[in-house]
């Protein structure tokens, strides 16, 4: 342009998988070629343009466009990721910078790139508005001198021209891979794009925009875009090449980037081009030097055009047929500059070849335009050369001559330069057709070859190809990988035993090398998946499907391996890449489907299955036989490649489903089941409904005859049933139907989809067959609309008309992560129909199976059929599953007709004790079934119950087996459901669900209401009739069923009991205590159940100290094991050591422990009751007792415990009894012998007196406390217990004293606790005795201490008063009997019965002088077995009569006479109560006279004084007394 500024709008856009520093752009500004002097018209014409006639003109236009004479003359180089120069097109800080975050200018020092920070406005670039554009100014531009190589780029010393004064300007915009589109992007199938994930393999795109503001001198040129790409220094070696340009659309064109041509992975797209870059021509003269490139197909005819191959910058021209360079004026060694780009194709022959002619351009004629002239001819064979990647030298011929190429007439020819190689050039071969490889070479060959029968038929030559591709460098293997595959995909789907087998063996060993040399950690290698689900088409139908082949090659593989001959380590490799082969066979069968039916099938219907023909099908079963025997083998060494195996196989059934008749999958399912449970949810159900399908389509004959093959195989049947009942299970508070799919074995997603969105037409059929509303028996006007069209007021544009298209539109629109977001997001109608629909399902799929299995129990009856008859395994799990799952209302109503049906006809197999574990859980299911709150269904459970009663009383003629199973099952079931609920006030109270259970127990045993129950179940009335075979007689027994009842709701009361105590538990430990004993004893006839809450108790015991408590628990559990043993006589001990342990503990119980041990239970029972367990217990007893202080108790659990060591011979354990006896007898002998009595307790009564007590009110307990417990500790701990219980404003009273409380009398509303201490009961005492009562006094100290019978005494007076004078004062002495006996299995007991006697004053009287004689005397006579015994006895004599003979006034014996011998009350005394009252005193002052002269036998000089003072003592009492008794002086 005459002034100097040029502006372009010209556009190039170029994307890179990954950024490198070596990426840089080559800006080449081109002008025309001039004369000296400066730019002229008369470089195309010497005439003026204003002189030109239009014919000039149009002539002109024609030349100057096929001789467009132009010369480059300046470069600059814009490196654009270049991260160590901040300078350029870096250095921006803003996060929207549209290129890398350091974008960095040429590391050259004459080419300062300058950054204008602007931001191009939106509306400038409206076609890629995706982020923000920058403009980068280049002030200085390069002299153009020699050619544009790598090495000249990279030199950093490069030599440097004098500068172009001028400047230019770019603007650079990074796009975002998601707004490009790639389809217009792809004219020449760029390699950096992948066609399975085009947008994520454009890593970093980029656009250029040339502003072309330049000063100076400069020319109309245009601009050429090229990118150059170079490895770091210090590679292998430089791969660095000026880009291809490819033109997109009018304006805009993109670049290739050369580094997807050496990358590992496949061409995913079709490319075949060849890039030639024109380096040098040395000459010995200068000249104005341009070539002309064209492409021929052979050398014959000279004048014959060339090939349309070669590419074009003009608009609207696809190809032409040569291309020219540009012009090097005025030089010796002329350099260009040139990228000529053509399309190579598709078969080279070695005729074709390239041919430049090279012009020279007189510039200085004075012609009306110059005129080039030809001054040679270069030509170079592509299919010798064209893998060359170094530089070519060629001659230059001075004329062409037909067959120029031949050898022949190159000697003929005359060449430039006396025939040196002076034109030198560069190639870039860019192909996915034409591998640079040797070895593929060959091998594409060869095959031609073979295929087009050009080859002898032996074909050596291809198997030597074959063979040789397992030499192939990765690189090359990956870049061609599609191709070899399918070459050798057609060789093994047809093309001989020989080379099927090669065929085969060369591909696994490509996939194995392809999946371990590209692995990116996945298990389905990413290019092996692109191959298989995109690039492999089976040959388009045009030869025959592969799966045949490749199903018997492998078959005879395997079965040669099967057969144990030796089939080197590839087996090992086919099986890790037998995912492969397997799709690959599923492919090819789905396109042979697709293309058999395509043009047949009318519009509108589904393809049918595919139908294998028979020899194929049985190739692929024992094929699929042989995969799966490997599996088993690989799996008992533990090796990953038997899970990865076996999850192929489970998807190759999977996938087989949508395309062959499914009968034959289910023959393939059925025979190897574990292939199943490595699929998916999602997949098994889908291939679960196309066999529900198939089974509903078969005869009873047909179901009949597929039980009669193996018991092996009916059991894989029933196990798909009961895979049916798991995954179409319907719960309608859980998360259901998500349209969904996934293609791993071991990971189920975050949510459970129920079914893909590519059912198959069979899953279609069954589907709608199955939700439909009809197969509901009762069906609501609310559920009528099932698959109905809304109304149209519901509808609008964005609410769908179905349940399909709503559940289509959901997913689409990835409306949440779980199905519950999903289902939330539906419309409510449409929610409900969903939930109808997947309840419907569930309904039919159970029906189905109950139906099934119904058959399958009359075929058993028959014994027809193949299955375990001992214990029917496939009946008893297909009911487990019925039971377990959640079902339908419509379902149970049909179901327990089909269970008493089962019961009437195997109830002798199920009843039997090899089918415990069943019962057990068929009883826990019904027990389960009666808490539901729906009513119907929860009789019917009643019903279920009562068969089982029924199929006992028949098969055993009682109950007790079923108790036991029963007892055990309700215990389970306590721990699963919730028995308490809070109340309001935060208190607990029984639950609905407690309420509900006990209404079923109690139903069981109700007679009246028997034949509503049955009638309801479509059962007749005399369905619980138990007559045997060739009796009359009805064993059914309503009696026994009501005790049945009784125990089940005791152990339902015990178990509620203990869970209402709640946190009262840590502050009541009686009541806690009570609780695990009312458990124990509610499970006492299951000796586990029995032992393990004995246990708790005893824990529970030992918290508390309470020692005795806690070693009777132990001594309970030795019972119980030990009555097992002596029932089996399987044990040391006899009847007369289980008496000896009840003396110990009486609440062992013998007829519950000897019912459970006839009726045990799997897992449950005496069974596992030995005697060494017995022994432990013992040993814990014996020790508790020992801290109990309770030695005599110690001594009879170790003369138990010593016949099991005699029996055994074991004679150390012998020796530590006996020592551990001698040390129980000093112990005890130590007790007796103290001068203080030994208590091992306190005994307390505490009344209870209140309504707010509940079940206490108004009774009685015995509480057993420490021997150092008080009355004040006792009244403190049960006033915080029961206070705290109290709600606010109540209030807690303790009656004070022990006299008779009258209930009726009491404040209502409030709370009264009443406690004495109390004394307890030898057997032998004489309660009626007028004594005072001393417990050392008793014969029975040295005997074991078990109570209970406890007495008190309470003083009273006749005229009100508390307390009175001796004369006045009486006594009544209540004598409470227990419900049992202490020390028991709990610390308190209830009182069961009271009396009580009243003693007169003058009896009080006499016995407390009677006692006193008696303490006296029993001091006098006890036998001392030495003289060191007599040191306790005096002690004892002086502790006596220091309180009996001192002269005190109104006290002791002198008291009684002043009260009855004296004044009036002496004259109230009947004769003989006096004469007994002398009496009394007379033997009294006796002892006590005998007794002082024992003590000064006994005394030495230190106790003389205080033998005088009670010499002194006696005497002034025997005065004192005489004046009341006169013949008291003559008695003594």
């Amino acid at each position: 342009m005459q002034d100097g500024m040029v502006s372009l709008q010209r556009r190039a856009i170029f994307s890179l998988d990954s950024p490198s520093s070596s990426v840089c752009l080559l800006i080449q500004l081109e002008k025309p070629a001039t004369e000296e002097g400066g730019v002229t018209p008369s470089v195309y014409s010497r005439k003026e343009p204003v002189h030109l006639t239009e014919r000039e003109k149009q002539k002109l236009q024609v030349w100057a466009r096929i001789m467009p004479y132009r010369e480059s003359f300046a470069w600059a180089v814009v490196p654009l990721f270049e991260s160590n120069i901040g300078g350029g097109v870096g250095g921006i800080a803003s996060p929207s910078s549209p290129l890398a975050p350091s974008i960095s200018g040429s590391s050259s020092q004459e080419s300062n790139i300058d950054l204008i920070g602007r931001t191009a406005s939106d509306g400038r670039m409206t076609h890629y508005s995706s982020g923000s554009a920058v403009i980068v100014e280049i002030p200085n531009l390069n002299r153009v001198k020699e050619s544009y190589v790598e090495e000249l780029l990279q030199d950093p010393k490069r030599k440097v021209h004098k500068p172009v004064k001028g400047s230019l300007r770019l603007e650079v915009e990074k796009l975002q891979a998601s707004h490009l589109d790639i389809d217009t992007l792809s004219e020449t199938g760029s390699l950096s794009n992948d066609s399975n994930d085009a947008a994520e393999r454009l890593g970093e795109t980029g656009m250029l925009k040339s502003t072309g503001n330049s000063t100076g001198r400069t020319s109309n040129g245009g601009s050429k875009w090229n990118v150059n790409e170079a490895r770091e220094v210090g590679g292998s070696r430089s791969n660095t090449i000026q880009g291809a340009v490819l033109e997109i659309g009018n304006d805009d064109f993109r670049a290739l980037d050369f580094r997807a041509l050496t990358k590992n992975e496949p061409f995913s797209q079709l490319l075949h081009c060849l890039f030639v870059y024109p380096l040098t021509v040395n000459l010995s003269r200068k000249r104005n030097l341009f070539m002309r490139v064209e492409l021929r197909k052979d050398d014959v005819d000279i004048r014959k055009h060339a090939l349309e191959v070669i590419y074009t910058k003009d608009r609207g021209v696809s190809f032409q047929k040569w291309a020219h360079t540009q012009v090097a004026v005025g030089a010796r060694t002329a350099c260009f500059h040139d990228e000529i780009k053509l399309c190579l194709p598709a078969i080279l022959t070695a005729q074709h070849h390239l041919l430049f002619t090279f012009y020279h351009i007189d510039l200085q004629t004075k012609l009306e335009a110059p005129k080039p002239v030809i001054i040679g001819y270069a030509a170079l064979p592509l299919t010798t050369h064209v893998q060359l990647r170094s530089d070519i030298n060629l001659p230059i011929m001075r004329e062409l001559l037909p067959h120029y190429l031949q050898e022949t007439v190159k000697e003929r020819l005359e060449y430039l330069e006396d025939g040196r190689l002076v034109f030198k050039l560069r190639f870039r071969l860019c192909s996915s057709l034409y591998p640079m490889n040797e070895r593929i070479r060959d091998f594409f060959l060869e095959y031609d070859r073979h295929i087009l029968r050009t080859s002898p038929p032996w074909g050596s030559e291809l198997l030597e190809a074959i063979n040789s591709l397992k030499n192939v460098d990765s690189t090359a293997l990956l870049q061609f990988l599609q191709p070899i595959l399918n070459m050798l995909l057609h060789l093994i789907g047809d093309g001989g035993e020989t080379l099927q087998v090669a065929a085969f063996r060369a591909m696994v060993n490509i996939l194995t090398r392809v999946q371990h040399e590209s692995s990116d950690g996945a298990e389905r290698n990413r290019f092996l998946v692109h191959y298989v689900d995109y690039a492999f088409d089976d040959f388009g139908g045009r030869q025959p499907p592969v799966y045949p082949g490749l199903s018997t090659v492998w078959g005879s593989l395997a079965r040669s391996k099967a057969k144990g001959y030796r089939v080197g380590p590839v087996y090992d490799d086919v099986l890790s890449m037998a995912w492969v082969f397997l799709e690959l066979i599923v492919k090819s069968m789905a396109l042979e489907q697709a293309r058999l039916f395509y043009n047949s099938l009318p519009a509108g219907e589904d393809i049918p299955p595919l139908q294998l023909k028979e020899g194929v099908f049985r190739c692929i079963g024992q094929l699929y036989d042989c995969l799966l025997t490997e599996v088993h083998e690989r799996c008992k060494k533990g090796l990953s490649l038997a899970k990865r195996l076996n999850s192929s196989l489970a998807f190759f059934c999977y996938d087989l489903l949508s395309i062959i008749e499914p009968r034959q999958v289910f023959e393939l399912i059925l025979d190897e089941m574990p292939v199943f449970y490595n699929l998916s949810t999602v997949e098994k159900r889908e291939v679960l409904i196309c066999i529900m399908q198939i089974i509903r389509n078969l005869d009873d004959p047909s179901l009949i005859k597929a039980w009669q093959q193996s018991i092996a195989r009916t059991r894989l049947f029933f196990k798909l049933l009961e895979e049916c009942l798991v995954l179409f299970e319907h719960r309608k508070s859980a998360d259901s139907m998500i349209i969904g799919n996934s293609r791993s074995p071991d990971v189920e997603g975050p949510v459970s989809p129920k079914y893909s969105d590519r059912l198959s037409p069979a899953i279609n059929s069954y589907l709608t067959e199955a939700s439909r509303q009809e197969i509901r028996p009762q069906v609501t006007p609310e559920s009528g609309y099932l698959w109905q069209r809304l109304s149209p007021q519901l509808s609008s544009p964005s609410q769908p008309y179905s349940l399909r298209e709503a559940l289509a539109q959901a997913q689409s629109s990835r409306i949440g992560a779980s199905s519950r977001a999903l289902r939330e997001s539906l419309h409510p109608i449409f929610r409900q129909k969903l939930e109808l629909w997947e309840e419907n399902i569930s309904a039919s799929v159970s029906l189905q199976i109950l139906e099934i299995t119904e058959k399958f129990s009359r075929a058993a009856a028959d014994h027809s059929i193949g299955t375990d008859y001992g214990k029917l395994d496939c009946i008893t799990a297909i009911f487990m599953a019925f039971l377990s799952r959640s079902q339908p209302l419509v379902f149970w109503k049909a179901f327990f007709a089909v269970f008493n049906s089962l019961f009437n006809l195997h109830g002798a197999t199920l009843m039997a004790r090899e089918n415990d574990r069943f019962l057990k859980q068929v009883a826990f299911h019904l027990l389960r079934l009666a808490v539901f709150r729906n009513d119907s269904i929860r009789k019917r459970a009643v019903v279920g119950l009562q068969i089982l009663v029924r199929n006992s009383f028949y098969y055993f003629q009682n109950t007790a087996r079923l108790r036991v199973m029963l007892t055990i099952t309700l215990s389970e079931l306590m721990s699963d459901i919730q028995v308490t609920q809070m109340k309001s006030d935060g208190s607990l109270e029984e639950s609905g669900e407690a309420r509900r259970l006990r209404k079923s127990l109690d139903e069981m045993a109700m007679e009246e209401r028997s034949g509503d129950l049955l009638k309801g179940c479509g059962l007749s009335e005399n369905a619980l009739d138990a007559i045997s075979e060739g009796s009359t007689q009805n064993h059914w027994s309503w009696s026994e069923v009501k005790q049945l009842s009784v125990t089940l709701l005791r152990a339902l009361d015990a178990g509620i009991e203990h869970a209402l105590l709640g946190s009262m538990m840590s502050i009541d430990r009686y009541a806690a205590a009570e609780s695990f004993h009312r458990l124990a004893w509610a499970y006492a006839h299951v000796p586990d159940l029995h032992i393990m809450w004995l246990l708790h108790l005893c824990d529970a015991h030992q918290e508390m100290q309470s020692w005795a408590e806690a070693a009777q628990c132990a001594v309970a559990v030795a019972g119980v094991i030990m009555q097992a043993l002596v029932g089996r006589n399987e044990a040391v001990w006899g009847k007369e050591h289980v008496t000896a342990l009840r003396k110990i503990c009486p609440m062992v119980s013998s007829a519950v422990i000897g019912e459970a041990s006839a009726a045990e239970v799997e897992g449950y029972g005496a069974s596992k009751l030995t005697v060494d367990s017995a022994v432990k217990y013992l040993q814990l007893a014996n020790k508790l007792f020992s801290q109990a202080e309770l030695h005599h108790f110690c001594a009879s659990i170790l003369e138990l415990i010593i016949p099991v060591y005699k029996n055994r011979r074991a004679f150390g354990q012998l020796a530590k009894c006996h020592t551990s006896l001698t040390n129980i007898y000093e112990s005890i002998l130590e007790q007796e012998s103290s001068p203080i009595p030994f208590t091992n307790a306190t005994y307390y009564r505490v009344g209870f007196y209140g309504d707010n007590f509940g079940k206490l009110d108004r009774k009685e307990y015995i509480y057993r406390e420490a021997r150092d417990v008080r009355l004040g500790d006792i009244m403190e701990k049960l006033s915080h217990i029961y206070e705290s219980r109290l709600d606010s404003g109540q209030t807690l009273h303790v009656i004070p004293d022990s006299r008779q409380v009258n209930a009726d009398e009491l404040q209502p509303g409030v709370s009264y606790l009443q406690i004495t201490s109390v004394d307890p009961v030898m057997e032998d005492e004489d309660l009626d005795s007028r004594k005072e009562r001393i417990i050392s006094l008793s014969s029975g100290s040295c005997r074991a201490r078990v109570f209970d019978r406890f007495l008190f005494d309470t003083p009273f007076t006749k005229n009100g008063k508390t307390q009175g004078g001796l004369e006045d004062q009486w006594k009544r002495r209540t004598v409470l009997q227990t419900e049992g006996s202490f020390p028991a299995l709990v610390n308190r007991l209830l009182v069961v019965k009271s009396d009580s006697r009243e003693f007169s004053p003058i009896e009080n009287a006499i016995g407390m002088i009677e006692t006193r004689t008696a303490a006296l005397r029993n001091e006098l006579e006890e036998p001392r077995s030495s003289e060191g015994d007599q040191l306790p006895r005096l002690q004892g004599l002086q502790r006596i009569l220091q309180g009996s003979v001192a002269v005190q006034v109104n006290s002791g014996v002198l008291g009684v006479c002043t009260a009855f011998l004296s004044g009036e009350p002496a004259t109230r005394l009947r004769s003989q109560e006096l004469q007994q009252l002398i009496a009394a005193l007379l033997e009294f002052m006796a002892v006590c006279k005998r007794a002082i002269r024992v003590h000064s036998r006994l005394i030495g000089e230190e106790d003389q004084d205080f033998h005088t003072q009670l010499v002194n003592g006696f005497q002034s009492l025997t005065a004192e007394l005489s004046h009341y008794i006169p013949a008291i002086l003559s008695e003594l």
